[in-house]
């Protein structure tokens, strides 16, 4: 236990990818770009920003409870599938967080394709990334709150090695919650979840991506949490 707790310690001390802004190529930059534009233009209270399980709102049916539960907020939505958050974190420096009229919201899930491609990285690479997207945007803006989402979980059965490291990493974006001042975390990953831990494929067909019941929970989760936030 103390050998565990040592490389821990000692990965935590160390400068993690998942904290160092780094773009994509190809298709990414042009999605990129465009946010960009749309960011120029402003207009938008509430902005989603993450990975895939983000970018899925803009699917039908999903996008019919998106605009359902969160066009009465004005949102926007600048998530990209595959995003780390090291890519995340680079697109807010590179003019995806520049408006006119910033976000007085930002809703942020980020950090399961850190631990979960094909070259994954530690779960402390993800806190780190987490870490500093919270910081890029307290940065940028002093108004702006943070609705930080924990990661949901992922793999069927509750013992999925990939389990713990969800929870390493939302125990420690847990811990940037002010009780809303700034940033309100949020883990609704439990509401995805069978009494035995493990998770039914009409929510996540692949036991990591939404179906449309699982987004429609996902929206009712948070639709209270989120008009709380914009007060």
């Amino acid at each position: 236990m103390k050998t565990i707790t040592l490389l821990a310690f000692a990965l935590l001390l160390q400068d993690q990818p998942g904290e160092k802004a780094a773009p994509k190529t190809g298709g990414w930059t042009k999605r990129h770009e465009a946010f960009v534009e749309e960011a120029k233009k402003g207009g938008f209270d509430v902005l989603f920003t993450g990975d895939s399980i983000t970018d899925g709102w803009r699917n039908n049916p999903q996008k019919k409870i998106f605009d359902a539960t969160f066009g009465p907020l004005k949102p926007a939505n600048f998530g990209i599938s595959g995003d780390r958050t090291q890519h995340v974190l680079w697109r807010l420096q590179n003019g995806e967080f520049e408006g006119l009229t910033l976000p007085k919201v930002v809703v942020l899930m980020i950090g399961t394709n850190n631990i979960g491609q094909k070259d994954p990285e530690p779960p402390e690479s993800a806190i780190a990334g987490i870490q500093a997207i919270v910081k890029e945007i307290r940065k940028k803006s002093d108004h702006a709150k943070i609705l930080l989402l924990g990661v949901f979980p992922r793999g069927e059965k509750s013992d999925h090695p990939l389990r713990a490291q969800v929870k390493a990493i939302n125990d420690a974006a847990a811990k940037l919650d002010d009780e809303g001042k700034s940033v309100k975390f949020l883990d609704i990953g439990e509401k995805f979840l069978q009494p035995d831990g493990s998770i039914l494929k009409e929510i996540m067909p692949d036991f990591l991506h939404l179906s449309e019941k699982g987004y429609q929970i996902w929206a009712d989760a948070i639709k209270e949490p989120l008009a709380e936030l914009l007060k």
